[in-house]
């Protein structure tokens, strides 16, 4: 019997054929299972990440409104007393002519 006849193989032969195609296929699940596990992880961590630096970007954003509506509102005050001094020069002129 030649050591490469497979046609005299005997039951034990494939049975350890066998087991070692399946312990191979194993351990490459196992292998991928943790792949794509630490894969997520990590796409989980960036994901959170970036949503904390979205969230700093929306308070700057809205402080920056309030700021701005502040600077709006103080402007009308200074328009409106500026508006009632005009109107009180205009008077004025008017009754100087």
């Amino acid at each position: 019997m030649n050591e490469y006849d497979w046609t005299a193989m005997n039951t034990d032969d494939w049975t350890e054929i066998v087991g070692v195609v399946g312990l191979f296929v194993l351990i490459i699940a196992v292998i991928l299972t943790v792949i794509i596990q630490v894969s997520r992880t990590v796409r989980a961590k960036m994901a959170a990440g970036r949503e904390g630096e979205y969230k700093a970007l929306a308070e700057a954003a809205v402080r920056t409104q309030e700021g701005t509506e502040r600077q709006l509102a103080e402007l009308g005050g200074r328009l409106a007393a500026m508006e009632s001094r005009m109107t009180s020069l205009e008077r004025v002129l008017k009754d100087v002519e």
